[in-house]
């Protein structure tokens, strides 16, 4: 198998653990006390969250060697650097994984894992930034995407590194520089893995509709320098609670309020993209890319909000932050990779099954309530946390009880979606080419 294959593949084994740590997590979220004293939730969360991350920077990373190989055929270079990323990221998660479940931290946030650990990611991305460089070797005339590609390793290394300034005393000391750097940091290296994974959305879409000229446009390349500036300058709305200078805050929501014109431009075009769909509606791929474009629509609404300054004080720490990562991550970043996976590893797409229908509209249909049952209680949560005659915390939190089961449901129908969505991608890998269920 393809190395590039093999990072897909690897990348779905985490997925599949993502959800079910994610699965255990909201039964204890749901039930306090659950597996508390074999399982608890400081363990279960970094389980869920970093496998996710694993899932999405391992998934992009074969995703963009695959559409390497197919752009440049005759010019890949050094190989044996994407083998040497692949051993890297194998040899590095299983030791983090053991690490949480047996109860070994000292790391931050997305990476609660030992630092000593995130060596074998920074040598194995490193290597990936050089395959890229050989690769391409001439950046001039290329494609959006290519570039879309660059900017994204370039800047996960950056932000990555970045992460890692709080091992400094002189970041560390400094309570409110260290928060500052950190909430940064992460929100730059979304902005990053966002970059692989747009990109290879352009790159798709060229595919299936085999017109090239999208890519190479100058919309193309002014909306890429937009995407730059966000991912450059719009981590600020993460800081709003911080006693910063005030600058930083006015330059972040500035920035934030520039995604208005990527807004304005998918209501412009949402008629021709639904025409587009009707027209590549047998396309397997291209009902993830749809469900997607559907996403985008909406947390990119939501993200707007959230950037004003008077709605981040309700919205900060409560369930719509929850809400806003999870329709992201799952609604964008995960459909936008089930495409990817589908158009490399599907090639014998069983369009008609039901498998994949019945998996198709789980995943989506309790991605709605999910993210609803989120909102909601981050609403509600907010109005009390800003609410001068509080109610007390278990009062508060009893109230948000049938939100929490609604969410917990939810998000169990959501990972049996997946799961099937997986079986039906085994049966393709398998060869089994006939009408399921």
């Amino acid at each position: 198998m393809e190395t590039s294959k093999k990072f897909i593949v690897l990348a779905l084994i985490m997925l599949g653990f993502g959800l079910l740590f994610g699965i255990l997590g909201t039964f204890q979220y749901v039930l306090p006390g659950f597996l508390k004293t074999v399982f608890s939730f400081e363990k279960t969360r970094p389980l869920h969250v970093s496998s996710v991350v694993f899932w999405i920077i391992l998934a992009a990373a074969g995703v963009v060697q695959n559409y390497l190989n197919e752009c440049f055929k005759k010019g890949m270079k050094y190989p044996i650097l994407t083998k040497i990323q692949y051993w890297m990221f194998l040899s590095a998660i299983p030791l983090i994984l053991i690490s949480y479940i047996l109860g070994i931290f000292g790391g931050r946030e997305y990476w609660e894992f030992h630092p000593v650990l995130a060596l074998p990611i920074i040598i194995g991305w490193i290597a990936f930034l050089i395959y890229f460089f050989a690769s391409v070797r001439e950046l001039t005339k290329q494609p959006v995407y290519v570039w879309m590609w660059l900017t994204g390793i370039v800047f996960f290394l950056f932000t990555f590194l970045e992460s890692y300034l709080w091992l400094i005393p002189y970041f560390r000391n400094n309570i409110i520089g260290d928060m500052t750097v950190q909430w940064k940091s992460y929100g730059a290296m979304v902005g990053s893995w966002n970059m692989l994974i747009y990109g290879s959305s352009i790159y798709l879409m060229d595919k299936i509709s085999e017109d090239k000229k999208n890519s190479s446009s100058i919309t193309a390349f002014l909306i890429y320098f937009l995407g730059l500036f966000n991912l450059m300058f719009n981590w600020g709305h993460h800081i709003y609670s911080l006693p910063t200078a005030p600058y930083i805050r006015y330059i972040s929501y500035g920035v934030s309020m520039t995604e208005l014109l990527l807004l304005g431009r998918m209501i412009y075009y949402w008629k021709s993209t639904l025409s587009t769909a009707k027209k590549y509606r047998h396309e397997v791929p291209y009902k993830f890319l749809l469900a997607a474009d559907i996403w985008i629509f909406i947390m990119l609404a939501q993200a707007i909000i959230m950037s004003i300054p008077a709605f981040n004080l309700y919205t900060h720490g409560t369930h719509i932050t929850v809400a806003h990562s999870m329709g992201t991550t799952i609604g964008i970043n995960s459909m936008l990779l089930m495409a990817f996976v589908y158009d490399i590893l599907g090639k014998n797409q069983l369009t008609k099954s039901r498998l994949f229908k019945i998996g198709y509209i789980m995943v989506n249909a309790s991605l709605i309530v999910f993210w609803l049952s989120l909102m909601t209680a981050g609403i509600l949560r907010g109005f009390w946390q800003m609410d001068h005659s509080q109610n007390a915390f278990s009062q508060m939190m009893s109230i948000l009880a049938p939100f929490f089961i609604s969410f917990s449901l939810s998000g169990i129908a959501l990972a049996i979606g997946f799961y099937l969505l997986f079986r039906h991608l085994y049966l393709i890998r398998s060869k089994k080419n006939y009408i399921i269920l």
